[in-house]
């Protein structure tokens, strides 16, 4: 009995020691692994919702439905899609609006998802940090870890995101976009091209500014961009919604526009 023990003793001590697939699936793990991220990248730990009052005399746009006033620079494949989807988002009739894919449920994409109503808290762990955003309680994963793009997944709503830090600024760069969203609530197009390069800084302990290029050579002649500022709110909570609750979609959200929550 003791023999047998022994043998089985050595003979996994011999496999640790000995087997090259061992050894390299051990250092390929440990490769894998993702970086610490360094102890003195700034910290955006919070819940932050977009600033409209002082916005302005801040020198951002206080836009209701789209990024700006001014057009952007489109080709003519987007421009003939946002003649069929444009009229829609800012014509007479307003529940033509509802045939926007957000109001049947479906993720708004980036940078949309940073116009609506609803507050996101952000989260910092090692090699990611997280966006939680209320509205319908989207999960958005950026990692840090030095990784590409994950080229696997196929066209997502989201995009895939990656990042890194510049100083005490997260650059975010996101591909893999799906074409099925738009850039905005006044029915801006984008090709599956979309390529979304996000900024993000603390301005102070309670601002916080993410300015985004919006670049995709099928839809827009040239690069275009803005920039959002969102404030602290150390009180609140990411509190529950559900899209398919919403069964007034368009009512809910005239009212959370009309009546912010403080």
């Amino acid at each position: 009995m003791r023999n047998r023990l022994l043998n089985r003793a050595l003979s996994v001590v011999a496999v640790c020691i000995f087997s090259p697939a061992l050894f390299a699936q051990t250092v390929a793990r440990q490769e894998a692994a993702p970086a610490a991220a360094p102890a003195s990248i700034p910290d955006f730990s919070g819940l932050w919702s977009r600033l409209r009052d002082g916005a302005v005399a801040r020198g951002y746009q206080n836009y209701v439905l789209d990024f700006g006033m001014t057009d952007s620079p489109m080709t003519a494949w987007a421009a003939s899609k946002y003649k069929i989807t444009g009229p829609k988002y800012h014509g007479a009739d307003a529940n033509t609006v509802l045939s926007d894919p957000v109001f049947s449920c479906f993720p708004p994409g980036v940078p949309r998802i940073y116009l609506y109503n609803f507050p996101m808290q952000i989260v910092q762990i090692p090699g990611q940090v997280l966006m939680l955003f209320e509205y319908d309680h989207f999960v958005r994963r950026i990692y840090t870890d030095g990784r590409p793009h994950d080229t696997g997944q196929g066209p997502m709503w989201m995009g895939d995101s990656i990042g890194e830090w510049e100083g005490d600024t997260l650059v975010v760069d996101t591909t893999g976009f799906n074409d099925k969203t738009l850039i905005d609530r006044v029915g801006r197009p984008h090709s599956d091209a979309l390529h979304v390069v996000e900024r993000i800084r603390r301005l102070d302990p309670d601002s916080l500014e993410i300015g985004f290029t919006i670049d995709d050579p099928k839809a827009y002649n040239k690069p275009w961009g803005a920039k959002i500022i969102f404030e602290r709110k150390p009180d609140w909570k990411i509190m529950e919604h559900v899209c398919e609750d919403n069964t007034s979609f368009l009512d809910f959200n005239k009212k959370a526009v009309q009546q912010p929550r403080k």
